[in-house]
């Protein structure tokens, strides 16, 4: 709930942002760049589900992608590469070789769509596939970290405002869902993310 009320605030300073460009209600269209930066809440299980761990940390990253207008919707593909390097540590009774995790560096590649509000400002929702690198280690240091890569789902959602020029902004909160690191003896990994974003449209 916190992170859908900081949305929306959020939101809300974006859509009393001056000098919108588009003099319409059309969705925007063609390629574009930016970067992100935000916040990370970081969820380990145990693969028995014995214990639980968590960890808030910074996120940030760059983003690249391609939107079709499709008069007041668009439709389009995205990708993100980001690193947050939060790391996280089960308590203190939990018998595993290996009591903590390492998050690296986390890919994404997806769909998405959205509808234009009002000029200048759009509502959009995404999908994909997503990638964590992680690292699991033992907290006494009596067994060499345990690298593995996790497939996993990402969706999430947002609010993009036209600001001056080429200049675009976003807010985004977004779920990942990474399951099974049967390797290294834990379970399911889930990052939280609300991030703001700045990007060039091209």
């Amino acid at each position: 709930m916190k992170k859908i009320t900081a949305l929306a605030i959020i939101g809300a300073g974006f859509a009393a942002a001056p000098a919108m460009a588009q003099d319409d209600n059309t969705a925007p269209g063609g390629l574009h760049i930016g970067v992100i930066a935000g916040y990370e809440g970081l969820d380990l299980d145990a693969a028995d589900g014995s214990a639980t761990a968590e960890a808030g940390n910074a996120v940030y990253g760059i983003t690249a992608g391609y939107d079709l207008s499709l008069g007041s919707a668009f439709i389009g593909v995205e990708g993100e590469l980001s690193t947050s390097e939060g790391s996280t540590s089960f308590p203190d009774s939990f018998g595993g070789a290996r009591e903590g995790l390492e998050a690296n560096g986390q890919y994404y590649i997806g769909a998405r769509a959205g509808l234009a509000l009002t000029p200048g400002i759009a509502a959009y929702g995404k999908v994909g596939y997503t990638a964590l690198d992680t690292s699991a280690f033992s907290d006494s240091g009596s067994l060499s970290d345990l690298d593995e890569n996790a497939d996993g789902f990402r969706f999430g959602y947002g609010l993009q405002v036209q600001l001056p020029g080429p200049l675009e902004g976003r807010i985004e909160y977004r779920r990942s869902k990474y399951k099974d690191l049967a390797d290294i003896d834990q379970g399911d990994v889930t990052t939280d993310q609300l991030v703001a974003g700045l990007g060039l449209r091209f």
